[in-house]
């Protein structure tokens, strides 16, 4: 009896799944397995949100896969040694599995290729699983990966992309190989009172769902915050419970501005994932050094404290920190508001707000989270690294009434547009009354500060 291991990673998912679909073909048994690896909980991804998030997608996944007459077989440990152990237990012959681009992702699939040979095993990693082009698979003349965004899109907007697959009819799981006990959201502690429900169906149903409510016009709502208009299917792309490559197609047969709009979106996500494939060491380190001298010591740490916290005193990052804590997601352009805050009119090191992210973020990706936030504090891929976002300016732009702001600042809610943005040009008893801080820094000063330190003229970008 011929059959097969798949290894699901982020990739939780029987809709467009290439590693599934090779592993049915010819009618052979199939051991659909994920490994609960304390490897990469040390590496960052135990966060509540996302093991409440993953919780979700397992039951999910486990239910899908039983409507086609299998299962889901969930262990825990290390992950190599887990895979070995069922391969032996089902006879197996191949395992199957979806390519990463992380150093953690790359070391993994090495070391369980070498292992699986020992076993008389072969290992087959599939491409396009997790992005809608490979990582490496677009490259520039003289260079392993593309450094700009522009021209890796107008690469990626003309390479073909692979038909999406159906999911397998039927699912055949030879018997006597045990599972674990699954996880369960409601046992993780400490997850946001806020956080979106996980798995395909979820994700599958929002994105037909936004399509036909906002695919015409997401090219003008895109950074309006107040109308909430983006997708939120970042947690699905970063678990793989909807593929890239199938939402490509969908939106592309949609057509029209919006969909070009959220198309370009997706390849962002897959511009960094191929800059990190090429480039592991930037989850950690400067990808294009500035010779910074981050802030230290204890008026650093408090302006962080605060920044944190959601009380800096400027309403917009505000609002993105606490919509990030209540919710473990929040919208991009508060992302960028709030990270441009703290790197560079706080000026504080990058490394610290990333950590912070991957703390509460559901899609905390470390291939989005990292290199978004070294694109915003200029060590990364931005053309323009001495931008500094002002966050009055980009309330009034995208957040022109307030709503956004009030929707998480309650304590700000009686403040009309003139003032929610600016409160402490309110004085006597108007000011008194607001349980809101005072900025930390003015924006000048910060400004100021932050051309000194970095050296170079700063670009108020917008």
């Amino acid at each position: 009896m011929n059959v097969s291991v798949v290894l699901f990673t982020s990739d939780l998912r029987v809709h467009d799944h290439p590693p599934l679909r090779s592993a049915v073909a010819g009618g052979r048994d199939v051991v659909p397995l994920f490994v609960r690896d304390p490897a990469v909980d040390r590496a960052g991804f135990a966060a509540p949100n996302r093991l409440a998030f993953l919780a979700d997608c397992l039951a999910d996944l486990d239910r899908a896969l039983r409507e086609r007459g299998g299962r889901l077989v969930q262990r825990s440990g290390d992950t190599v040694a887990e895979v070995c152990a069922v391969v032996r237990e089902a006879a197996a012959d191949e395992v199957h599995m979806a390519a990463g681009c992380s150093a953690f992702a790359q070391a993994r699939e090495e070391r369980l290729r070498r292992a699986l040979e020992a076993e008389g095993c072969r290992l087959r990693v599939h491409d396009a699983v997790t992005t809608a082009v490979p990582p490496g698979e677009l490259v520039p003349q003289g260079s392993d990966h593309f450094a700009v965004f522009t021209p890796y899109f107008r690469r990626w907007a003309a390479a073909p992309l692979r038909t999406p697959l159906a999911p397998p009819r039927a699912v055949r799981v030879p018997p006597g190989v045990r599972s674990g006990k699954p996880p369960s959201r409601s046992a993780v502690p400490g997850v946001s009172p806020g956080l979106a429900t996980g798995g395909e169906s979820e994700g599958r149903g929002r994105l037909a769902a936004w399509l036909a409510r906002h695919g015409d016009t997401y090219e003008q709502r895109q950074d309006d915050l107040a109308a909430d208009a983006t997708s939120r299917l970042s947690p699905h792309l970063h678990f793989g419970t909807v593929s890239a490559v199938e939402a490509v197609h969908r939106a592309r047969r949609r057509g029209g501005a919006g969909a070009e709009a959220f198309v370009r979106q997706l390849c962002w996500r897959d511009f960094h994932h191929q800059v990190l494939a090429a480039r592991p060491g930037a989850a950690t380190e400067d990808y294009r050094p500035r010779h910074d001298r981050w802030r230290r010591g204890p008026e650093a740490e408090a302006d962080l404290a605060a920044w944190r916290a959601g009380r800096t005193g400027y309403p917009l990052v505000d609002a993105a920190m606490r919509q990030l804590a209540h919710e473990g997601w929040t919208h991009n352009r508060g992302r960028l508001v709030a990270a441009s805050f703290l790197t560079k009119t706080l000026y504080v090191d990058w490394r610290e707000g990333a950590r912070h992210f991957l703390d509460l973020l559901v899609d905390g990706d470390v291939a989005d989270n990292q290199l978004n936030w070294q694109w915003v504090a200029g060590t990364g891929t931005d053309t323009r690294p001495n931008r500094v976002l002002n966050p009055v300016r980009q309330g009034r732009r995208y957040d022109p009434d307030g709503a956004y702001v009030r929707r998480w600042l309650p304590e700000l809610a009686g403040l009309g547009a003139r003032e929610i943005h600016e409160p402490w040009r309110l004085t006597g008893r108007d000011r008194a009354a607001l349980d809101y801080p005072e900025p930390v820094i003015g924006l000048a000063d910060g400004l100021a500060r932050f051309r000194a330190a970095r050296g170079a003229p700063a670009d108020p970008g917008g």
